[in-house]
Order: structure tokens, then C-alpha cells, then sequence
């Protein structure tokens, strides 16, 4: 029983002293969605739905809860929206070629038909990031629409 005691007391201070350890924030502004925004054309409801489910962990803009600043959830979150960017951000999109901005949203078009996007894990916690079947079906349409720009581009041999 006094092993408990003393992990308990070693827990509450390693919880403690992690505080002192803040994490880099995902917050540069939503200024740099424009090129990916003014390229592939959103509509106004696809683009509210971008801003709700997806820019959170894929663009340079996270909209943070109050807990994300507690340790230990703010070195989860951290870590998920650095592979989020990893896998996509949209706000890289002015850097992507042509054939990789196509396979980025040939990758959305699949997780959205698969309903992989967004991660359970989100729309836990962020109940109106869930996508309805409708919103699903807005942004299948965009992507489709959109893909069609990059299909038109000569690829570099």
C-alpha cells in the first residue's frame, strides 16, 4: 500500500513539472489558406466545412480547446497535427506540383468515401467536425470539381 502512496505522490510531480515544458502552438493565421482557397475554389459551405473538420490538424491554423494547454494532452496534441501536416496541409498547397496537389485530393476524395476523415478522435471531443452525409457529399463534389484543373496541366516527363 505505501508503493501507491509513493507513485501516486512521483505521478502528481512529474505532472507538475511538465507544465514548465509548453509546447509550439499551430497558429499562424489562416492567411496562408488563400493560395490553396483562391486555387481550388471552395464554396462558401465546402470552405466553412474545411474551416470546422479539416484545418485543425491540416493547415497552419489550429483552433486550440483550454485543455491543450495541460500537460500531457498538449504533447499529444502537438504530435497529431504535426502528422496531420505531415499527411497534408493545406496551407503548403502554393509549394505542391500540380501531380501531387491532384494526389492530395485524390487522398481526401478516399478518406472522405471511406469516412476516415476526420479521426474519431476528433469528432469525440469536436462533435460539429463530424461530417453529415450531405457535408460529405459537398466536399466529394469540390474535390471531384477540383481535380479536374490538374488533369488539364501537362505533367513534366
Amino acid at each position: 500500500m505505501i508503493w501507491i502512496k509513493r507513485f501516486l505522490k512521483l505521478a502528481l510531480v512529474v505532472l507538475i513539472v511538465i507544465q514548465f515544458f509548453p509546447v509550439e502552438k499551430n497558429e499562424e493565421g489562416y492567411e496562408s489558406l488563400e493560395p490553396f482557397l483562391a486555387e481550388t475554389r471552395p464554396s462558401q459551405q465546402v470552405a466553412g466545412i474545411l474551416k470546422t473538420s479539416c484545418y485543425d490538424c491540416h493547415s497552419n491554423q489550429t483552433q486550440y480547446p483550454w485543455y491543450a494547454n495541460l500537460a500531457p494532452v498538449s504533447f499529444f496534441l502537438a504530435d497529431h497535427v504535426e502528422e496531420g501536416k505531415e499527411h497534408l496541409n493545406f496551407a503548403d498547397w502554393g509549394n505542391y506540383t500540380a501531380k501531387r496537389k491532384d494526389h492530395k485530393l485524390e487522398e481526401v476524395l478516399e478518406e472522405i468515401e471511406k469516412n476516415e476523415m476526420p479521426l474519431d478522435s476528433y469528432t469525440l471531443i469536436h462533435q460539429d467536425a463530424k461530417l453529415s452525409a450531405a457535408q460529405a457529399e459537398a466536399i466529394i463534389n469540390w474535390v471531384k470539381a477540383a481535380r479536374l484543373s490538374y488533369s488539364s496541366i501537362p505533367q513534366p516527363q
